[in-house]
């Protein structure tokens, strides 16, 4: 009864109106509290490797779209990229808001407005993280202990907990771990089971966009001397991917804030050429990936509002006809 007075709520538009507030206020306040160490960054960065990251970033968060996308239509609910876009940025910005689970309940109301079920947007996005935290672990073991700046056994327990994590994402667990959520939270089962197909989809969109997010690590730290080669790059990719695994687990934070970047501080030690570089690409990476998530959020937003107009324009004429 509780969870089923919180999801009324939410569907007030001064709830979610308000919501939105709060989560854009957070990730100003995310950027805003680092920015005397940020400032004087910025002006000695090249503009050429900012814009290059900043763009990286994009990328990297629409490659997790598309992660997420696969397993929606896994479960049974195919969406238009233009469609899964609206949904899908601006609930992002829950991240944001402390507890770790606001961006599930802002996709899990958005999707309702385009007829999806809230048990299977809440379902999606719980396997897309969990592909995500998978992945993660499958980019960062190899990168962290076979690079020449790895430390190996240092970084055995990342092999370890890989085989875990990927029984975990197997169809037959999944699909049985998702059958107790729902059970738990007094929902009916979901229609459509995991598939092998969708699963796979999912993490090969979720692997790339790890590669891309490493990318944007390593484009910023080339502006502070990181090495310029192939080793440096797989050791950033795997650095970023495994803080963001630690950052994830650590809830109580908003997007991990602070977890995140002490994980990064310490894995790129071997790499930068001191330990101020290694915080002004840090700080200055969180930023950029800060701002590719209000840009995609306020884009998605302006699709639902085009979205809306073309459905009420529609409604009028069939209400004139």
């Amino acid at each position: 009864m509780a969870v089923s007075r919180v999801l009324g709520a939410l569907r007030s538009p001064w709830v979610r109106g308000g919501f939105l507030v709060v989560a854009v206020a957070a990730a100003v306040w995310a950027v805003q509290r680092e920015w005397d160490d940020i400032g004087p960054a910025l002006r000695d960065m090249p503009v050429g490797l900012l814009l290059a990251a900043l763009l990286t970033g994009v990328v990297y968060l629409l490659l997790t779209l598309l992660s997420w996308r696969a397993v929606l239509a896994d479960l049974g609910s195919p969406l238009p990229l233009r469609k899964a876009f609206a949904v899908f940025f601006p609930s992002q910005l829950g991240k944001y808001v402390p507890g770790g689970v606001w961006n599930v309940v802002a996709v899990s109301e958005l999707g309702a407005d385009l007829r999806i079920p809230r048990r299977r947007s809440f379902s999606a996005m719980a396997v897309a993280l969990l592909v995500s935290v998978v992945t993660g672990l499958a980019v960062a073991a190899p990168a962290l202990t076979l690079t020449s700046g790895g430390a190996g056994a240092g970084y055995a327990w990342v092999w370890l907990a890989l085989p875990l994590a990927v029984a975990l994402l197997a169809p037959p667990v999944s699909n049985r771990l998702l059958g107790v959520a729902m059970r738990l939270l007094r929902r009916e089962p979901l229609e459509h089971p995991l598939t092998a197909r969708g699963t796979v989809a999912a993490a090969g969109w979720s692997v790339a966009a790890w590669l891309c997010a490493g990318l944007q690590l390593w484009l910023i730290g080339l502006g502070v001397g990181f090495p310029a080669d192939a080793d440096a790059y797989a050791r950033v990719s795997g650095a970023y991917a495994l803080a963001w695994v630690v950052g994830f687990v650590v809830v109580v934070v908003p997007a991990g804030l602070g977890a995140r970047e002490v994980v990064l501080v310490a894995l790129l030690a071997g790499v930068a050429p001191d330990a101020g570089a290694v915080i002004v690409v840090v700080l200055l990476a969180r930023v950029a990936q800060t701002l590719a998530d209000f840009l995609l959020a306020g884009a998605g937003v302006l699709v639902l509002r085009r979205g809306a107009a073309r459905a009420a324009q529609a409604q009028r004429s069939d209400a004139a006809g």
